[in-house]
């Protein structure tokens, strides 16, 4: 029985033994848990007031607003989003450069003069070409058939906008100067007013103003910009707020990514949402998003390049007060 009683106790020990290391893991894991837990909170905390300030007009940006997808996704990095919404891109602009908002989406021209003006911008993003929605309108009875025969003519449009920079394009194309027309500045609904009552000859104009006019006045298309401009959106952000948050803007450009996708599967749908958010016909918007090419592309040299030569041509008609630089507005990560 001595030998029993001595493995029994073996046996006890071995037990208590393996429970006190057991014990002492445990404790160790738990310590180290706290450790890395403490090392975590500065960052955890930083992450949880994170914030995702959205300019936006209305259109794609205000379709995933609608479905919440990007607060969904910035949550999980406790990351939140605030939506601000703006009648035009140059006022966004004014936004970034105030501190306002960190990303949003605009035409190829108001950057231009946001840059010049001073503001650390960073282009994030740019859609691919896009030159069937804009182009130059004329009146139902026009004798105008050709972009030559817009010399001497008035013409209304939005100073120092994309439509802007296609004009001078579009006439440099044909044998035209700049100075051979009459430029009348007008926003688009002033332009449709003088478009309609025959105050001026032409109106260069983008969509969905385009679609409706030709729907509802009759207007016919002069010239667009097929083979004259390229005519990208770009989505843009702080050149500080790029850099240390690159995360949340890769997602934002994701869910852009993903709705232009959707779109061009899905035109009509696409359509019938933007017909809901700008209160137009959905058939005025079905002829508008027929004309969209999708798609969201990185920025490149070459997109830089692009928007150096609208800087430069803005330079040259005295648009911006003086020369700039489209690599100091490049995105933090390109190379």
């Amino acid at each position: 029985m001595p030998q029993a009683d001595d493995k029994r106790t073996s046996s006890i020990e071995r037990i208590e033994k393996g429970g006190r290391r057991r014990r002492l893991l445990a404790g160790g894991i738990a310590l180290g848990a706290i450790g890395v837990a403490g090392a975590l909170a500065p960052k955890l905390a930083r992450a949880a007031t994170r914030e995702l300030r959205v300019g936006y007009q209305k259109g794609a940006l205000s379709i995933v607003r609608a479905r919440g997808v990007l607060e969904q996704r910035l949550a999980l990095l406790g990351a939140s989003v605030k939506w601000v919404e703006f009648t035009a891109g140059p006022v966004q602009l004014e936004a970034l450069g105030a501190g306002s908002i960190d990303f949003g989406d605009v035409g190829e021209a108001p950057p231009i003069f946001s840059q010049a003006a001073g503001t650390p911008l960073a282009y994030v993003a740019a859609t691919v070409p896009r030159p069937f929605v804009e182009a130059v309108l004329v009146p139902k009875g026009s004798a105008l058939k050709q972009p030559a025969d817009l010399k001497g003519r008035r013409i209304a449009l939005n100073k120092g906008s994309n439509v802007h920079y296609f004009l001078v394009k579009l006439l440099e194309k044909h044998g035209l100067k700049y100075g051979d027309v009459t430029p009348v500045w007008l926003a688009p609904a002033d332009a449709r007013a003088a478009f309609e009552r025959g105050a001026v000859d032409a109106w260069v104009i983008w969509e969905p103003y385009l679609a409706a006019a030709e729907q509802t006045l009759q207007a016919r298309i002069l010239a667009n910009a097929d083979g004259v401009v390229k005519n990208r959106a770009y989505y843009f952000s702080s050149r500080e707020f790029a850099k240390n948050n690159a995360d949340l803007i890769k997602i934002a450009l994701e869910e852009l990514g993903k709705l232009d996708e959707w779109a061009k599967a899905r035109p009509n749908d696409y359509a019938a949402e933007l017909a809901t958010i700008l209160g137009l016909p959905k058939n005025v918007l079905e002829v508008a998003v027929g004309r969209y090419h999708f798609g969201t592309v990185p920025i490149t040299p070459a997109i830089l390049d692009e928007q150096q030569q609208i800087a430069d041509t803005f330079l040259d008609l005295k648009l911006i007060p003086k020369k700039i630089s489209l690599k100091e507005a490049a995105p933090p990560w390109l190379a």
